[in-house]
């Protein structure tokens, strides 16, 4: 299995999605995304993500020389359209304007549409906390879930993030989809060809499967049953009614270079943590402290941190397969 250093990984999203019809500029944007999630362990945001994102861009399915505009139509708001490009040149743009924005205003808010896969969501949400903000985003993906009682997916998995700044340290990140997994981690396992748990998925019968096929053709698990599904609703409404993209049920899918483009929807809402009297940040810190406190108790997103600086000093490993299907792009 190729070790690859973070440069080496981030060169060859760059080498390969060039020649597949990108800017590079959007290149490398998309390349810091991926190799981001891939040092932090998510793998099914990370590397594995290229073959796909190569095929749907030497077709347009995502426009890879498309530039993200950005406007202003109320004081509180930046309104981005991804113009159906990578998400990530748009979430870049977002990420730019809002400190400005929210410590002028005590909060702002970002409305992305025409947009696509956005990878790992804790990703924004955790660069404005290193900036001083309090940052949640809502992200709607294509369709992989089903109503609570139903059986055709209407919702995607749907994940939200959010992050603050703790006194002195990392900031905490919590990123979570509303399904019971990320459906990454289902396209990971078929490459891996790996059977997945019971209890992840149905397939397209309403049945339990363990065939990530099967899955990836069916349904997901809610986390939380009827409540994830709440949530899920809720997220489609803000991340996708809200900014004017395609609900799950009427985006395409991220994972194949088929159809028009998916062009769905992120909205990030950011606070000035300075902006409401007291010193928020001393008080996150007395909560995070109280948490780690306790024997066995860890705070989200502490596995992710040691799994990054582990790869920053050792590097990232690539399976034989994924390389071959990366060359092949």
């Amino acid at each position: 299995m190729p070790n690859l250093t973070l440069a080496q990984a981030h060169d060859l999203v760059v080498t390969t999605l060039t020649r597949c019809r990108t800017a590079a500029e959007n290149a490398q944007s998309v390349a810091r995304a991926l190799v981001a999630a891939e040092a932090d362990g998510l793998k099914g945001h990370g590397l594995s993500r290229v073959p796909m994102y190569a095929a749907q861009a030497k077709i347009g399915k995502v426009d890879g020389i498309a530039k993200p505009v950005l406007t202003r139509p109320k004081p509180g708001l930046i309104a981005i359209d991804a113009a159906h490009g990578f998400a990530f040149p748009a979430l870049e743009a977002a990420e730019a304007a809002l400190p400005m924005l929210a410590r002028d205003q005590g909060v702002a808010t970002g409305a992305i549409r025409r947009s696509h896969h956005c990878g790992a969501a804790g990703q924004p949400v955790e660069r404005l906390a290193q900036a001083g903000l309090v940052a949640i985003m809502f992200v709607n993906t294509p369709s992989a879930m089903a109503p609570w009682g139903g059986s055709k997916p209407v919702f995607g998995t749907n994940p939200v993030a959010f992050a603050c700044p703790l006194p002195g340290r990392a900031p905490l990140v919590i990123d979570l989809s509303l399904s019971k997994v990320a459906r990454g981690n289902i396209m990971a396992a078929k490459q891996r060809g790996e059977k997945i748990p019971e209890g992840w998925a149905l397939d397209a019968n309403g049945q339990p499967t363990t065939d990530p096929d099967a899955a990836l053709g069916g349904t997901m698990f809610p986390a939380g049953d009827a409540k994830g599904v709440a949530l899920a609703l809720m997220v489609e409404l803000l991340a996708a009614g809200l900014t004017g993209s395609n609900f799950a049920a009427e985006a395409s899918s991220y994972l194949d270079a088929k159809g028009p483009p998916p062009g769905t929807g992120q909205l990030i809402v950011a606070f000035d943590a300075a902006a409401f009297g007291g010193d928020a940040v001393a008080r996150f810190g007395v909560l995070a402290a109280s948490i780690e406190a306790q024997a066995g108790a860890r705070l989200p997103g502490a596995r992710r941190l040691k799994t990054r600086e582990k790869a920053q000093a050792e590097g990232i490993s690539i399976s034989e397969t994924l390389m071959k299907e990366i060359a092949a792009a």
